[in-house]
């Protein structure tokens, strides 16, 4: 569990890993993405 942790944190930290939240961070400020994210998390949840 530890080593997967760490290559998370690698990604996390290389230039393709920061481009990869930027474009989380910009999805998440859009409510049209917030939305289906939200739906997408029901469905997988159970939720209806």
């Amino acid at each position: 569990m530890t080593a997967l942790l760490n290559r998370i944190k690698r990604f996390a930290r290389s230039p393709q890993g920061r481009r990869t939240a930027e474009s989380i961070r910009r999805a998440a400020a859009d409510p049209r993405r917030r939305a289906q994210a939200q739906r997408l998390l029901g469905k997988l949840r159970g939720h209806r």
